[in-house]
């Protein structure tokens, strides 16, 4: 009778925690498209094929999205920080680099988790069907890679070289953004300035986007620049999942249940996904987020993207 008991309660258990874990999931998929969209709100550049060139275009979006994109309302932080080094334009930079430390101090690596349309579109790929690499000591060693990219292509080579070494030779948004510029009949001239550098750029996004589908958040782990600089705020930012020290009994059933190549939760690999919140018996890993009426807040989200999809597309 107690071997039954205790089977029908492991069993409810589990299926509590992966309901749960739907709800984190399917509201964190809803974010990241409100965030998507918010973010390039000018749809009708698909149809014009022209990029948006007014206001707004002079902020930055918290996550990577290209500036050349043509539905890009924002400026993308890391291309407008590898400009101002390359012009060596010390005003827009420390602007750019203070956009950024508040994104960092407020939000950290949630960013990556929550907001970003590149992580969207990685989540999306891996959900296709097919073997699947795991963690490991070689992913945790790789993942030092994008602070290597971070240093050499965003800063030294704008610096010295003059050159957005970045955005020109890696990112995977620009070349999306020039896919879809291409796309459009009114840029049909745009054909004659391809070369080797874009068949170069389509062949990494290509092959970026195959990783994605057998490793999970493959640019986000092992490349993003930006998600590097995100991290290095992951020990202080207001808002993220936090590790009681004094519940925690190192059990290690959140490390080993996450996909990503954390030590322990909300290091600096940690995306703040909050996947891990449910699979701790402990109670010791809450998401800290502002008390916020959800209604209310719900409402104001839903005003702000309804207002910003009419303001830029009538």
């Amino acid at each position: 009778m107690t071997v039954r008991l205790m089977f029908y309660l492991k069993r409810r258990i589990s299926a509590w925690s992966a309901s749960a874990l739907d709800k984190i999931n399917f509201k964190r998929k809803l974010i990241q498209l409100y965030s998507a969209l918010l973010c390039n709100a000018y749809l009708k550049g698909f149809i014009n094929g022209r990029i948006y060139r007014g206001d707004f275009k002079f902020l930055c979006s918290p996550g990577l999205n290209c500036y050349s994109c043509p539905a890009a309302v924002m400026a993308c932080p890391l291309g407008a920080l590898q400009n101002a080094l390359n012009n060596l334009n010390y005003k827009i930079g420390w602007y750019v680099l203070g956009i950024i430390m508040l994104y960092g101090v407020m939000l950290g690596r949630s960013i990556c988790g929550w907001l970003c349309p590149v992580g969207l579109m990685q989540d999306l790929l891996y959900k296709i069907k097919s073997f699947k690499i795991k963690k490991s000591k070689f992913t945790r060693w790789l993942s030092y890679l994008k602070y290597f990219i971070l240093i050499y292509l965003v800063i030294l080579t704008p610096l010295y070289y003059a050159v957005p070494g970045f955005c020109k030779y890696i990112c995977p948004a620009g070349t999306l953004s020039a896919l879809a510029l291409l796309a459009n009949s009114n840029n049909n001239k745009l054909f004659n300035m391809l070369g080797f550098l874009f068949a170069n750029k389509f062949i990494i996004l290509i092959a970026l986007s195959l990783a994605c589908v057998v490793c999970y958040r493959f640019f986000c782990r092992f490349i993003c620049p930006l998600g590097a600089i995100y991290s290095l705020f992951n020990k202080f930012n207001i808002i993220g999942v936090k590790l009681d020290n004094n519940k925690c009994v190192k059990c290690n059933a959140c490390v080993n249940f996450c996909k990503l190549d954390i030590k322990h939760v909300g290091d600096h690999e940690c995306i703040n996904c909050g996947e891990c919140v449910k699979t701790c018996n402990y109670n010791a890993i809450n998401f800290s987020l502002i008390n916020l009426n959800k209604r209310a807040a719900l409402a104001f989200a839903l005003i702000i993207l309804f207002s910003s999809l009419i303001y830029f597309n009538f």
